[in-house]
């Protein structure tokens, strides 16, 4: 009973936090299915039907199958070139000592410091000067870039942590560097993989302010952050509709989530017990 008690300021602030969760939760999951009438008459009500007539609307109108479409294939590229690009950054940072690996992972940490949209302007001349402007492969380069910093902090830890004994065994056994990394680091860095490709996958999908400016509102190209917000003035700020729409691009970052939370909850847990 007292222990029960000195627990109950904490479940009263663990249920606090999740009604805060679902009530906002369930008023967007209902909205989709409701029209501005019902959302504003009433809001917090079961919807009179669960028909799919917003979802039809908000997919035929913004074009999010080919705004999807795009944004998966810009994403997916952005991840395996910023993993391409980190792993090996970061595993010859993790096993260097000296002084300028010490400086090479704080130039890496400075990259924390500078505003997204500090570098606007610079990156817009540099895909003029390439020819990339308007395009979807220019934020395919780009995207790693800005990933760069947090992803090889990260993927440093988790190599610090790997005995420096199996490297020497394998290197013993005429393991080359790249033997070394595919075969040892990278198995035993999978939870921080995991962080770090699920880390940037909810950036690199939720990336408005460049794509609008690179890649543009053409609709062949254009992510599905910025065909979304086009629902407003197509459908007159049809918010069931503009909700539905939502809901749809919602869909790959669950499915997403779902497939990676348990790496990333083992890192975290591993942190921990380390700490």
């Amino acid at each position: 009973m007292k222990l029960g008690k000195r627990w109950l300021p904490a479940h009263i602030l663990v249920w606090t936090y999740a009604v805060l969760l679902i009530v906002p939760l369930y008023y967007f999951l209902a909205s989709a299915f409701k029209s501005n009438e019902e959302i504003f008459a009433h809001p917090f009500a079961l919807p009179e039907s669960f028909g799919f007539g917003n979802f039809r609307t908000a997919y035929d109108s913004a074009g999010l199958g080919t705004a999807v479409v795009n944004s998966a294939l810009v994403t997916v590229l952005a991840l395996a070139l910023t993993l391409l690009l980190a792993l090996p950054a970061a595993f010859a940072l993790a096993r260097s000592t000296g002084r300028l690996a010490s400086a090479m992972e704080k130039v890496f940490s400075l990259g924390f410091l500078i505003p997204t949209f500090a570098a606007l302007f610079p990156t817009f001349l540099l895909a003029a000067a390439t020819g990339l402007f308007h395009t979807r492969l220019f934020m395919v380069f780009f995207l790693p870039a800005t990933a760069m910093p947090l992803s090889v902090v990260i993927l440093v830890q988790f190599m610090r942590t790997i005995p420096r004994e199996m490297e020497e065994a394998a290197r013993m056994d005429g393991a080359s560097t790249y033997t070394v990394l595919r075969h040892i680091y990278i198995p035993m860095c999978l939870p921080g993989i995991a962080t770090v490709l699920l880390l940037n996958f909810l950036t690199f999908w939720n990336e408005y302010l460049y794509s609008l400016i690179i890649i543009g509102p053409d609709p062949e190209q254009r992510t599905v952050q910025v065909a979304l917000p086009t629902l407003k003035a197509i459908t007159g700020t049809d918010y069931g509709v503009l909700t539905a729409g939502t809901v749809l691009t919602l869909i790959p970052v669950w499915v997403v989530y779902t497939v990676l939370q348990k790496r990333m909850q083992q890192a975290l847990v591993n942190g921990a017990v380390k700490a």
